[in-house]
């Protein structure tokens, strides 16, 4: 089970197929998605990465996570996800995680925060058919009706459908289709259309009802930090030098 990725929703297009279709497709952009931590485990329990994308202002911080980014060499970071993965998919803190992660024609799970549409009623939240319009329903055309019973039970159930707030909820939108990514601009095109407003964050992870391709990159396209290349001369340095 590898990590997922973080990534900016910036709208919708289409593509124009040599059949000429028009298919509406998603455009995703990675911002700098890094590996920000890494749980073990041994010292935590479990196995996890920890990712985050975007570049936060150092006043949004606290000072423990100044601490943290201070320590692992990383810029602050907007938006911080952790997926937890298998044992050999670790990755090491501070690589970067391209959109070669995902190859097109693969299926991907995305989870977003959906629109935030304020309070709604019963016809627009649940679909409800409203009351019949004539034969002595006045101005109550678009209302739920009756909530309850007599005296026995002579309460509301519970999870009963009415009127309230729409929108603003976590979801996720299985078996989406990656049509093409772009390593230059740092693009991710999808088939549909996924949860979640323009300029939103977007989680995305490999389907877990779909088979993984087998040229998709184990445990992840990551380019190597910095510090961690260093690391790597270093030790190649004294293998070499024994």
């Amino acid at each position: 089970m590898r990590t997922g990725l973080i990534a900016e929703k910036l709208g919708m297009t289409r593509v124009l197929t040599e059949q000429g279709e028009h298919i509406p497709v998603t455009l995703l952009k990675l911002d700098h998605c890094q590996v920000t931590d890494v749980k073990t485990k041994e010292k935590h329990g479990y196995t996890a990465v920890q990712v985050g994308i975007g570049q936060a202002k150092i006043k949004h911080i606290s000072k423990a996570l100044r601490g943290r980014y201070a320590q692992t060499k990383i810029e602050p970071k907007k938006k911080i996800v952790e997926f937890e993965v298998s044992e050999d998919a670790l990755l090491v803190v501070g690589d970067k995680i391209s959109v070669e992660h995902f190859v097109p024609g693969q299926y991907v799970d995305v989870t977003g925060i959906t629109k935030g549409k304020g309070f709604a009623g019963v016809m627009k939240r649940h679909g409800f058919g409203g009351l019949r319009a004539s034969h002595g329903v006045s101005i109550t055309h678009r209302s739920h009706g009756s909530t309850g019973q007599r005296q026995d039970p002579g309460r509301v159930f519970k999870n009963k459908k009415m009127a309230g707030h729409l929108g603003s909820e976590k979801i996720t939108t299985q078996n989406l289709k990656i049509f093409l990514t772009d390593s230059e601009k740092g693009l991710i095109v999808i088939y549909g259309n996924i949860p979640g407003a323009k300029g939103a964050y977007v989680m995305i992870r490999d389907a877990i009802k779909k088979r993984r391709p087998d040229n998709a990159p184990y445990p992840g396209a990551v380019i190597r930090s910095e510090v961690h290349q260093e690391k790597e001369a270093v030790q190649e340095n004294e293998v070499s030098s024994d």
